[in-house]
């Protein structure tokens, strides 16, 4: 069941920010009076074809779905009629042609926009970010954080919940500055800490930057639920069902599904003694032995195949809805998706030099991973999915990289500068050195996809 929606998330995320790329470079393309003969989703031999309109255009569903592209009349491509010229392609302006290429990347910013504002005006759902205790020699032990601070601000950024919180200081993470801090304490006062960002390495920002940090969120005491047991696990074994509540596992008292998931990890192939409540035959103690699931950074981890839950009623005071008036939204949809397309940037800049690791490239399997997660997470967190990856995708685009939306525009914008087109020689030439780093950068980012799977 996992599977197929993971699977159904991904497909249809895939088809919506295709479309919504295609259909940008179609419609402003019409707009210019230039003739659409085919609109694709997917590459390769078609699946299912329509041709529909005054023009005929062919709108197809085709084999190979990761990508799509609109084809235009264009006297490059082939022979076209003499009373058609005006509506072929290359017989625009520049300036045509570069919004012609633009609408795609920007039909995809305008579909994180819209997206956002949706969310910001139904509320999106999260955890206040209050702390645990720091580990000592973290930089958030030595800036003086302490168990149930709450972060009120980072810098001069409010924060409301733990997305928010990790979305600010990862931004301040990669320029790995000094960033001060205002929390609310236990007692009620407000107080200022000064968290040093210098330490981190790319291998930290890879990982859980945070847990480094030695920002933590607050554990809530409270024995988790067995969700959901799978047939072919450890737990399933042993006998563990669904709605069980596991008090403790090896005579220690259980405070949460991160803690039960702690020492489940930490034991693989170890039997575990799990005390539970059930319900109609009140307390028992069940051995529980975990399967070896995986190897992580040199440490075996166990896993007994099944879901657990925390009780919702011990987390209500930590939840919070954050929602705004609809043009406060709109606002703030704009700077979210400006934000995020500016860090994205900044991101490949710091790959290229070495400061940020590669490993931070993803590629299909761990985007429909995501897709999944997300979709199993509830609406709020799907569409915070789309719009991330349709931000991703129109700033890809317009990377100047030969083949993509990007290199059309570079193409034109020197043929602006120059007053002719370049020359076909040099498009040519440019085609070879994009195919060469498009197909560089999925290799990184399959080879970093399947590490993930094999790493756990």
């Amino acid at each position: 069941m996992t599977l197929l929606i993971t699977v159904a998330a991904f497909v249809v995320a895939l088809g919506c920010l295709i479309v919504v790329h295609e259909y940008g470079h179609y419609l402003v393309a019409r707009a210019c009076g230039v003739k659409v003969l085919r609109f694709s989703v997917g590459f390769g031999k078609p699946l299912w074809a329509k041709r529909l309109g005054r023009d005929g255009t062919e709108w197809v569903i085709a084999a190979f779905p990761l990508g799509g592209y609109v084809k235009m009349l264009d006297e490059r491509e082939g022979e076209v009629a003499a009373a058609e010229l005006p509506r072929a392609f290359n017989r625009q302006s520049a300036w045509k042609r570069i919004a012609i290429v633009i609408a795609g990347p920007a039909a995809n910013f305008l579909l994180a926009i819209a997206l956002y504002w949706v969310l910001f005006v139904h509320g999106v759902p999260g955890l206040r970010p209050v702390i645990g205790e720091p580990p000592a020699g973290t930089p958030a032990h030595r800036a003086g954080f302490a168990t149930d601070d709450t972060l009120a601000r980072i810098g001069e950024e409010p924060v409301e919940t733990w997305q928010d919180a990790r979305w600010v200081l990862l931004q301040r993470a990669v320029d790995k500055s000094t960033v001060s801090i205002e929390v609310r304490t236990a007692q009620g006062q407000t107080a200022r800490r000064q968290l040093d960002l210098s330490g981190l390495t790319p291998a930290d920002l890879d990982s859980d930057f945070l847990r480094v940090l030695g920002l933590t969120r607050f554990q809530v005491r409270a024995a988790p639920l067995v969700n959901r047991v799978n047939p072919d696990g450890a737990a399933a074994r042993a006998g563990l069902r669904a709605e069980d509540e596991i008090l403790e596992i090896n005579n220690t008292p259980i405070g949460g599904v991160e803690h039960a998931i702690r020492m489940i990890q930490e034991n693989p192939e170890r039997t575990l003694l799990f005390e539970i409540r059930r319900a109609g035959a009140g307390q028992l103690v069940i051995p529980v032995t975990p399967d070896l699931h995986a190897e992580k950074q040199g440490r075996k981890l166990g896993r007994i195949n099944a879901e657990l839950r925390n009780r919702p009623e011990a987390f209500a005071k930590y939840l919070v809805v954050v929602r705004h008036g609809p043009l406060d939204s709109l606002a703030k949809a704009f700077a979210k998706t400006w934000e995020t397309s500016i860090f994205s940037l900044k991101m490949l800049g710091k790959m290229m030099v070495g400061e940020v690791s590669l490993k931070n490239l993803s590629g299909p399997i761990t985007i429909a991973d995501y897709a999944g997660q997300s979709a199993q997470s509830g609406a709020a967190s799907y569409l915070l999915f789309l719009a991330l990856i349709s931000i991703s995708l129109g700033v890809l685009n317009l990377l100047p990289i030969p083949l993509l939306d990007g290199g059309h525009l570079m193409y034109y914008t020197i043929e602006i500068l120059k007053g002719r087109p370049i020359s076909d020689r040099a498009i040519e030439i440019g085609q070879h050195v994009g195919l060469a780093l498009l197909f560089t950068l999925m290799a990184f980012a399959l080879y970093n996809d399947i590490h993930r799977l094999i790493g756990g």
